[in-house]
Order: C-alpha cells, then structure tokens, then sequence
C-alpha cells in the first residue's frame, strides 16, 4: 500500500510541476504584454502620459478584480494605509462638512482634547482661509486635506462665527490624532456595566481592561459590551480582549491561507480577568473583521450572547507589504476560522463580484456547549433586535439626504450660542418652547423633504404626455400630485420624539463630545435595553445559552 502511494505521488509530482510552471509562464507573458502597451502609449499617444497616475491606476483596476480589501498605496497615499493601521493622524482633530446654503464648508465637530477644540473652535464656524489659500471656493476633501499635514506644523485658520458675524484668525499646530478606543463607559442601571469601543488599535485591548477592572470595582455584576459600528483592525488586540473573559490556552482564531507562512493559531495567552461575569455583546451590520472575531468566539465559546443584528460577514485577513519607492500594498491572504470552526465571510468576491452566501448554503457548526451556529453570513445574533428606523423627514433635517437643507444644523448651532452650558449629557432634555421654536423655523424655512418620489412622478408624467395618456388620467395625475405633497407640519408632530432625540444629541455632542453623544443615547437605545433586560433575568440568559432541544 505504501509502495503504491509513493507511485502515485510520483506521478502527480510532473503534473503539479508542469501546472505551476504553465503558470509562471502565463505570469510573464502577460507582463510582458502591458510593458509593451505602456511603452507603447508613452512613445505615441497624443499628450504626455502621467507615469504615477496611470501605473497607479493599471495596478487598482488589476486588484478591483479580487476583493475590496487587497489595496495599492502609491507614496503619495502611504500616510492612508499609516492612519488605517494605527488610527493616528497628523492634523487638528475636527470633523468638517459643506454647508449647502451658505456654499462654505464649515466646522461639524471638534474632537475633544484636540487643537481645534482647545483652539476654540466651534460646530458652524465658517472656514475662510488656511495660511495665505482661500477656502470660500472649495468643497470638504480640499479643505480637509488642507487642514492635515505634519505633526509640529502650524497655520493661521481664517473664519468667520456666525452667532456674532466676525471673523477670527487662529494660530493652531497640527499634532498627531488618535480617536479614543472607548470614547465612553460607565455604569448602567442595577450593577451592569457598559464599555463602547470603536477600534481595534494597538493598544486597544488594554484600554478595555483597564475600563473593565474600573466597573468591577465599581460593581459591575454584568457588562454590556457595545462593538455596533465597529469596523474592526488588529487581530492580536481581538484575541487579548477575549482573553479577558476566557481561560488561557483557548483557541480565538486560526487563519489558513495558500501559502504556510500565512497560516498561524491564535490563542489566549494570559489570566483572565473574569470567566463568571454575564456578558452582552452588541453587534449591528456595520460591526466587522476584528469586530466578529472578538463576537463570533465569545459565542462559540459560549461565554456571552450576541444581540443586535447580523453583522457584516469579514472573514478575511490581510497583511501589508513594502513595495518599492515607499509604495505599500495591503492583500488579503486569508480566511479566518472561529472557535467552532466556522468562518463567517458572507460575500463571494471571485464570483460575481460581491455575491451574498445564501442562507440555504451556510454550513453549520456548534458551539462549545453544543448551540448551532452557521458560517458563511456574518455573526448571527443570539437575539435579534432591529434598530429603529428613521423616518424620511428626520433623515432629511439631518442633512443625510442630497436635497437636504441644514435647517437642524443651524438651528443647534444658534442654541449653543445663546446657551453658555446645558444639563449633564444623560439628564439634557429640550423644553416644548425650544421644539415649538424649531419646528417654527422648519415650516419657515420651506423645508421639503422626499424628493425622490416627487422626482420618478415627475418622470412618470413626461412619459405620459410622451404617450398620448396624461390628459385622459389628468384628475388621477393630480390626485396623485397631491398625496406626494408633504404636510411638514403634521409630519413634525407625528415624529417629534425621534427628530427631537437627534437634535438633542446634536446638542449634547457639542458641550459633551462624542463621550456625552453615547452616554445621552443610551436611554433611548432598544437594543441596549434589551441587553440590560437579558442580563438582569439569569434564567433567560442561561437558557439562551444551552443548545435548543
């Protein structure tokens, strides 16, 4: 039996050899042929190539044709990849957006503890100038870039306020920014704990501890652990964040690639924390890669449930490598594989571009304790809890929609100018002469809303009279022309608990940061009640994780 399978070994060693070396030679050929279309173009076409711009462009168009995630950065976007591996940047800490009204980009929000905001800077300062450029004609990613640079560097900001309509020069110095981690924790109702955390940076997963042991000892009997939003990073730092709730010694995570030198185990290498407490993780479509290791193995490992809804489905690892001229690329050379087995990427990139797994083809796997659990789809939560939806009228006051007006915008930025400090983030409420003043200034201001309806009616009606039908279904047409027709102010009042919620936490944002934003949301959070609701009812949470039967 031996002798034979040496035989066949033997055998398939010429075919594997002549495959690869097919392939090599596939692999040269084809470069051979695009350094003679370059040479080529740069010898005979019309105007003069750009040599970065257009290699640039040959090597993204090549790697558009894998996954989202393989990516090239030319020298001039190193410092991209730089602040995406480390969330660090060099600049002065501020959100910024384009005004629609005023044509001007200006100030959204100011992170705290950062030279816009020690700068005193404020939501709806209109930026005039950087230095000696004018920024009245430009749009958010030129002055956004403008306001970058290196750490050290200084510039004279040029704007104008408009609660008081003066201008005002300041001198600020860039410094390296790094979001916080945790841009909020604390203690929720009767001994539960929470912990928001947004990056997995290096770092991160001491940051988690050190909050985590301050809960305890501030009785924390449960945790609430919110990773919703959280695009993911490190993989080291997922592995240690589990490691403080799970025993040493236990696999989190394995990654296998084609080749061995990208295949490595990850296992807890410290003394937990704590292995009893009852956890609640949160998770929400946007909650990714790192996001769903650090989820996907507390639930396989049965040490927490899920709750929210099904993640993003990552199941991908990449690494960066050094190219030439201070050039990098980020490929993707993995899967990765959860305690049970399962890996949860959901897209098919290779075969139709972004393909879902369906759900009939989702294998399934069991957790420690013997739940099923299925691969291919994301982290499907063990209690699913959808979010709120926001009504079409909150999503335009907003300033999400493309037609949006910033009425909302403005308004908050004209209540913080006449209001020097408002109530502790949890406690701030707006009174019923402040939502009476607001939606006053919303009918006002003309605001309309939903334009896409009114758009595809419009087009509707052209293709009528195109076709001879408008004027036999005139009296229907204006029927319907009709019923498109918002009533704004009806609209407020059936939606005031929601738009007054968002412009609250507007407010909050602004004198409390985005540490105050969390905290004021919590209240009226239905996948975090929930959470707390599971946490506090011991049997729920124990049947929640036993196999069903």
């Amino acid at each position: 039996m031996k002798r034979l399978f040496v035989q066949v070994l033997l055998l398939c060693c010429p075919l594997l050899m002549t495959a690869q070396g097919n392939h090599n030679l596939e692999v040269g050929k084809q470069l051979d042929i695009f350094n003679s279309v370059y040479k080529n173009l740069d010898l005979l076409y019309v105007d003069t190539l750009n040599p970065e711009e257009n290699i640039t462009a040959a090597i993204k168009g090549m790697l558009k044709a894998l996954d989202p995630f393989t990516e090239y950065y030319p020298e001039s976007e190193s410092k991209k990849l730089e602040m995406m591996l480390t969330g660090k940047y060099a600049g002065i800490g501020a959100l910024v957006k384009y005004h629609l009204k005023k044509k001007r980009v200006v100030i959204d929000e100011p992170y705290e503890g950062n030279p816009a905001a020690e700068a005193g800077l404020q939501k709806g300062d209109i930026i005039l100038s950087i230095d000696d450029s004018v920024m009245t004609d430009k749009y958010t990613n030129d002055v956004s870039s403008r306001l970058r640079g290196d750490a050290g560097t200084s510039f004279v900001l040029k704007i104008m306020r408009p609660s008081t309509g003066k201008e005002m020069k300041l001198k600020i110095t860039r410094r390296n920014i790094k979001l916080p981690e945790l841009p909020f924790y604390g203690m929720l109702d009767d001994g539960v704990g929470y912990i928001n955390f947004n990056q997995f940076t290096e770092g991160s997963a001491r940051e988690v501890r050190r909050a985590f042991v301050e809960l305890k000892k501030q009785g924390a009997t449960s945790l609430v652990f919110d990773l919703r939003d959280n695009g993911g990073g490190s993989e080291m730092e997922a592995v240690d964040i589990v490691n403080l709730w799970v025993p040493k010694g236990q696999l989190v995570v394995e990654n296998r690639g084609k080749v061995k030198q990208t295949n490595r185990r990850y296992e807890t290498r410290l003394e937990p924390v704590d292995t009893i407490m009852p956890i609640a993780v949160l998770v929400n479509e946007n909650t990714a890669s790192a996001s769903e290791i650090t989820s996907g193995s507390l639930q396989d490992l049965d040490r927490a449930i899920v709750v929210g809804t099904r993640t993003y489905g990552k199941g991908l690892v990449q690494i960066p490598l050094d190219m030439p001229y201070n050039s990098n690329v980020k490929i993707t050379t993995a899967h990765y594989y959860i305690p049970s087995g399962r890996c949860i990427q959901a897209f098919n990139y290779k075969r139709n571009g972004n393909e879902r797994v369906a759900d009939s083809l989702q294998a399934v796997f069991h957790t420690r304790g013997g739940r099923e659990v299925k691969a291919g789809g994301g982290i499907l939560p063990d209690v699913v809890i959808e979010k709120d939806t926001l009504p079409n009228i909150a999503y335009y006051l907003s300033g999400s929609g493309i037609d949006s007006t910033e009425v909302a915008f403005d308004y908050v930025v004209d209540y913080v100018a006449r209001h020097p400090s408002i109530a502790p983030a949890k406690e701030f409420r707006l009174t019923d002469a402040d939502w009476q003043e607001f939606r006053q200034r919303v009918i006002d201001s003309g605001f309309s809303y939903d334009p896409v309806s009114r758009k595809q009616f419009d087009e509707l009606v052209k293709t009528a009279k195109f076709e001879g039908y408008y004027e036999g279904a005139r009296e229907a047409f204006d029927a319907l022309q009709a019923k498109l027709k918002h009533d704004v102010a009806s609209d407020l009042d059936s939606h005031r608990e929601i738009i007054q919620q968002m412009l609250e936490l507007d407010i909050v944002s602004v004198y409390y940061y985005q540490r105050g934003m969390i905290e004021a949301g919590l209240r009226f959070d239905k996948q975090v009640k929930e959470a707390i609701r599971l946490l506090k009812d011991e049997a729920e949470y124990k049947k929640l994780l036993q196999p069903k039967r």
